[in-house]
């Protein structure tokens, strides 16, 4: 590539002398092709960059139909402006047009390359490895394989290019080609007997027939009268005979199957190259395939090999024997690829377009669904949904945009979760605390993991937060996780401020992480998924989850770039198998609080904290117990006194049936009268204790007549915030359930309850 500052297209075929001049803002940014096999533009931009550009005519003007945000013009002077590539990544066609005219003059190709140097390399292995996936879920599936071999003469150029695209990343690839070296180098062989006219001097053994030749062939030389065979009258024998002779014959049943591949995918090359819809662009490239297929049948291997009979698909060679097996295997998906359509494919190659950044986000998708698969039993129906016929074949129902779900369940000793993992899938905004969604605006993360126990379904998992989401998000134009993930001095984010305001964006990718985990309900993790090569985990507690942080994952031949990931996936596998994790805990007291959909006001003041513990007024209880006036009785006399208050037992009147919300009471009332309100609340001290009747008497108690008694000691000392305030238990939920049960306030003043401070301070009771 030679690297220009500025360059001059020359449109003379449009009318004479007309030239299109562009101007690189930054220099190492335009540059001219000088490589024709690469099948790129000879002028070549790079995204996020800029350029001017001008027409030596004024009448003309510039204009881009695919991409209308690419090209800006200026208002006076409409033969110049601005290119804009922005993330834009493969060929840019352009066209001009005469200023008073709509009709198009001609059309301008360039090629804009991605800021990733490796982006070629990353295109094709990407493409390759997802027709590899692709084909293998047919397969998968129990798909019938139909091997015909034609191409449609009704299909479009993009529906062409797509075919070809999986087509040619397969024959195009490293593998491939080692497979056919390997073939040629050290093909399979076989001794082959020919019978082929022999000087009779050559042989070294005679059987019954070369004897016979011998005696009765043609071409005989007479014998010398002293050899031995005269003896038996013989006089002449022939000069040469019919013998079988062994040679090494490579022209085998495998070596057959490779040439027949060869040619097979030779031919559908060829067809599409003269394929009356194809374009430009594929036209070249489909010669390009073909040639290096042409070559590999030029070598003088394949001109010793004749046409099959038969294809023995189950030859231990073909299936066995390196190269042999790579070149049967690329054979019995060829056809599967052939017919593979692509619902998202146009958005990454199509019109000659390499969007580099969404390939990389489909190629993820296969990446996440190999982990899941070999950790969780995945629905072999999903799975086969992902392929589905179509009428121009073979449909991959991956698409950006559209919803794509798995399901999976993971069986255990101590609990079975169930799985489902999305593409694209929209949590859409609403107020609904109980379904799922945001909070605010509606979000879709690349990928969402949902996990919740299988003995719930996923609906009530949602109501009861029981489900935890965990997205990750494919950013493949981040090279340095550094650049968005540490800590950045003031200088450093005022530099980035100003970048974004002009369009450069880096801590975005990151804010855009928080706002999954902070704005879609039930997330527990958000993560970035990018080709780099550090991984940052940043975890809300001791646990990994809740958590932040970017997972690398680099589209490389033959390496395991996903360990890291997938440490991680067993990591929350292992968070989720332990039923006594901080962030269930905070789930399962989440729906508790939040599962009535409403709130208690409570505008009073109350402490702040008791016993070193934050006060939680709904969760706070009170035991209310019954005194009579204290002018009448000695009772209440004897309870400040002693500061206790006794309870009956058992299952007569007035007496306290123990509950969890009685055991919790932190706090004491004393209602002394029948109007519905009290003003005696003490704090209770810790431990309840059970006291005789006559022990009570022993200590003075007025009236112990009972058995047994449940005794709780309280502090005589008045909280500030609660003096002189009056409760108003009368309207509490728990009272009005004794009125209700005893059918009048009579019977039910002396019944002892336990009901939360909010409902006694709530004035609206």
């Amino acid at each position: 590539m030679q690297k220009e500052s500025s360059i001059s297209l020359d449109l003379t075929e449009t009318q004479l002398g007309l030239t299109l001049f562009i101007d690189a803002d930054k220099e190492h940014t335009l540059f001219v092709n000088d490589d024709i096999g690469n099948h790129e533009a000879k002028f070549q931009l790079r995204e996020g960059h800029y350029y001017d550009y001008t027409f030596s005519d004024p009448n003309f003007r510039l204009a881009c139909s695919n991409q209308n945000n690419i090209i800006s013009t200026r208002k006076r002077d409409k033969h110049c402006g601005r290119i804009a590539p922005n993330i834009f990544v493969g060929t840019l066609s352009l066209e001009f047009y005469h200023i008073n005219d709509s009709d198009k003059k001609g059309t301008i190709e360039l090629e804009v390359q991605s800021i990733k140097t490796t982006y070629r390399k990353d295109y094709q292995f990407m493409l390759n490895e997802i027709a590899d996936k692709c084909t293998d879920l047919i397969l998968q599936a129990n798909s019938p394989v139909s091997h015909t071999f034609e191409t449609d003469p009704e299909c479009d150029n993009e529906t062409l290019y797509q075919r070809f695209a999986f087509i040619k990343a397969m024959i195009e690839s490293e593998d491939f080609d080692n497979a056919v070296q390997r073939i040629i180098i050290s093909p399979t062989t076989k001794w082959k007997s020919e019978e082929e006219l022999t000087d009779v001097r050559s042989i070294k053994r005679y059987n019954p027939s070369n004897i016979r030749q011998l005696l009765n062939g043609s071409n005989k030389m007479h014998l010398n009268s002293s050899s031995h065979l005269r003896n038996y009258g013989v006089d002449s024998i022939a000069t040469k005979i019919e013998a079988k002779n062994k040679r090494e014959s490579v022209d085998t049943a495998e070596n057959r199957f490779i040439k027949h591949a060869l040619t097979t995918f030779l031919h559908f090359c060829e067809d599409l190259e003269l394929h009356k819809n194809a374009g430009k662009r594929l036209k070249s490239e489909a010669r390009e395939t073909a040639e290096i297929l042409d070559s590999y049948l030029q070598q003088n291997l394949f001109k010793d090999i004749s046409k099959p009979t038969t294809l023995k698909l189950n030859s231990p060679v073909l299936q066995k024997k390196a190269g042999y097996r790579e070149i049967l295997k690329t054979w019995l998906k060829y056809d599967l690829a052939a017919k593979l359509i692509w619902n998202g494919g146009e958005e990454v190659y199509s019109a000659g377009k390499k969007d580099i950044a969404t390939l990389y986000e489909y190629w993820l998708f296969f990446k996440l669904l190999e982990l899941l698969e070999k950790m969780f039993v995945i629905s072999s129906k999903d799975l086969e949904d992902l392929i589905e016929p179509s009428k121009d074949g073979l449909s991959l129902q991956l698409k950006q945009g559209a919803f794509t779900a798995l399901r999976g369940v993971y069986y255990s000793k101590n609990r079975d979760l169930k799985i489902r993992f999305n593409y694209n899938r929209s949590f859409r905004g609403n107020s609904n605390i109980q379904s799922p969604g945001s909070w605010t605006t509606t979000l879709r993360p690349d990928y969402t993991l949902s996990i919740w126990p299988s003995s719930l379904k996923e609906n009530d998992a949602e109501k009861e937060e029981q489900i935890v989401h965990i997205h990750f998000d494919a950013k493949y134009k981040i090279a340095n996780i550094h650049q968005i993930l540490d800590n950045k001095e003031d200088d450093a984010l005022n530099t980035e401020k100003k970048e974004n305001l002009e369009g450069i964006y880096k801590n975005a990718d990151l804010l855009k992480m928080h706002a999954y985990k902070d704005a879609i309900r039930r997330t527990a993790g958000a993560y970035i998924l990018y080709p780099g090569g550090i991984e940052k985990n940043l975890k809300g507690f001791h646990e990994v989850l809740p958590g932040l942080g970017a997972f690398p994952i680099s589209p490389s031949q033959g390496e395991d770039t996903t360990r890291s990931l997938e440490s991680f996936l067993n990591d929350l596998l292992e968070h989720f198998l332990n039923r006594a994790t901080q962030r269930e805990n905070i789930a399962t007291k989440t729906y508790e609080i939040t599962k009535d959909g409403k709130g208690n006001p409570l505008n009073e003041s109350i402490p702040e904290y008791i016993d070193g513990r934050k006060l939680i007024p709904d969760e706070t209880f009170v035991l209310v117990g019954y005194a009579r006036n204290p002018k009448r009785n000695q009772r209440m006399a004897w309870f400040k006194k002693h500061k206790r208050y006794n309870f009956r037992m058992g299952d007569k009147k007035g007496a306290l049936k123990f509950t969890e919300n009685e055991a919790k009471a932190k706090f004491l009332l004393i209602r002394d009268s029948t109007n519905g309100t009290a003003t005696n609340l003490y704090k209770l001290k810790e431990g309840i204790q059970v006291f005789t009747g006559k022990e009570l008497e022993k200590k003075g108690h007025p009236s112990a007549s009972e058995d047994a008694y449940l005794i709780v000691d309280f502090e005589l000392d008045v909280i500030p915030e609660f003096e002189n305030v009056v409760f108003n238990y009368f309207n509490t939920v728990e009272y009005q359930q004794i009125i209700a049960k005893y059918g009048n306030t009579i019977s039910a003043k002396g019944r002892p309850f336990a009901t939360t401070l909010s409902q006694l301070m709530n004035r609206e009771n």
